[in-house]
């Protein structure tokens, strides 16, 4: 009897479990509750090709060798050499070229204790200021408003990846509905069915096989009923914008004062706005009860020293704050491995980006859907044989 498979979510994860589970033979089928797939990484439709905060696949995980495997990399959106001189530093009310130094020193260690807070440890090797200035940094994969708070296992390795020379980071060309649409073509191409618009409230009907529920965590809880389905995350104000397009504009702007990212995507990917055109998007970590003005209100200082002008030259603006749809973030005395599980019992698989796996921001989502997937099958044929 061939191997069955459900997944619930079609978003990056969700479409990962379907690929890994079609590519072992197995039978799957998607249900995704919205029309478009995509979930977090849905792009918006032209004119502007906004994702939801800036997003971008870092070329040392493991998603990025098998989506080369798959054909599903490319096309990626090159960064111009001209353009990477213009990263900017936030320290001292002004832009700076180059960050402080104990950043760069910082960049050395590959390990941290997962027992200690991220500044206290960082300031102990570079000094207190500059440790303050690395945890900043760092805010731009973790969204969280005190990144130097969290366990330093978890902030060093975000600092380090997001801070590597040559850059990790690397950006899909169309955004990242982009790679969705590819994955979702690939997967119907392995026979997958993926049902959009069919919300799944219950599992009782899914039941012939066993389930992923690729979901965020909050919608897991809700669907299994389970209360322990809880983990932390960051709070975040985003700000998308565009401008009439000036050269001199900087290409990004890293907050060493506070938390906080602001890029111009159109520097490296043209398509994303109309010609002439400039696309920006920012994201501002905010504190549990500080509320999303303040946020946009240190997104418009920062656009002030980045892009002048910039009020006049705005021809579109749109703001949004997303609290719990950040990815995972692991408080002093904890590792991904003390997230909730992702085997629930019972055939049911929990992938996504605040479970039970490593990496970093989407590295989670991947790594989690096709252990997920994997466990299923096994699962499953494990029972078939006996």
């Amino acid at each position: 009897m061939k191997r069955q498979l459900v997944v619930v979510g079609g978003g990056f994860a969700g479409l990962t479990a379907a690929l890994t589970a079609a590519e072992a033979g197995a039978e799957v089928t998607v249900h995704e509750a919205h029309t478009t797939l995509g979930g977090r990484a849905r792009t918006a439709a032209a004119p502007y090709r906004t994702n939801e905060g800036p997003h971008a696949l870092y070329n040392g995980g493991p998603h990025w060798a098998w989506l080369k495997r798959q054909g599903l990399l490319r096309p990626l959106a090159a960064l111009p050499p001209a353009e990477g001189l213009r990263l900017r530093f936030h320290s001292g009310g002004v832009l700076r070229r180059r960050p402080p130094l104990g950043l760069l020193r910082l960049l050395r260690h590959r390990t941290a204790p997962y027992d200690e807070a991220f500044l206290p440890w960082a300031s102990r090797l570079i000094g207190e200021e500059a440790a303050l200035a690395a945890s900043h940094y760092a805010a731009v994969a973790t969204f969280h408003h005190d990144p130097g708070s969290l366990s330093a296992a978890f902030t060093q390795e975000r600092f380090r990846r997001s801070a590597s020379l040559p850059p990790e980071a690397h950006y899909v060309r169309g955004g990242w509905g982009a790679l969705i649409g590819r994955m979702a073509d690939r997967a119907r191409e392995m026979g997958v069915v993926i049902e959009t618009g069919s919300r799944v409230d219950s599992l009782d009907g899914l039941r012939g096989g066993p389930v992923v529920v690729a979901t965020t965590l909050e919608a897991a809880r809700r669907l299994l009923k389970d209360d322990s389905l809880t983990w932390h995350g960051g709070r975040t104000a985003l700000l998308d914008l565009v401008l009439e397009e000036r050269r001199g504009d900087v290409f990004a702007v890293s907050d060493l004062e506070g938390p906080g990212w602001t890029e111009r995507f159109t520097a490296q990917d043209k398509t994303v706005a109309p010609r002439g055109q400039s696309l920006i998007q920012a994201q501002f970590p905010l504190a549990p009860d500080e509320p999303k003005s303040e946020g946009l209100a240190r997104a418009e200082r920062i656009l002030d020293l980045g892009f002048p002008d910039w009020r006049r030259r705005t021809l579109h603006s749109s703001d949004a704050l997303a609290n719990a749809r950040t990815g995972a973030v692991d408080p002093v005395g904890t590792t991904w491995r003390d997230r909730p599980a992702l085997d629930r019992g019972d055939g049911v698989y929990l992938a996504g980006d605040q479970v039970a796996a490593p990496g970093v921001l989407s590295e989670v989502s991947f790594t989690s859907a096709l252990e997920a997937a994997h466990m299923a099958l096994r699962t499953q044929g494990a029972r078939a044989a006996a």
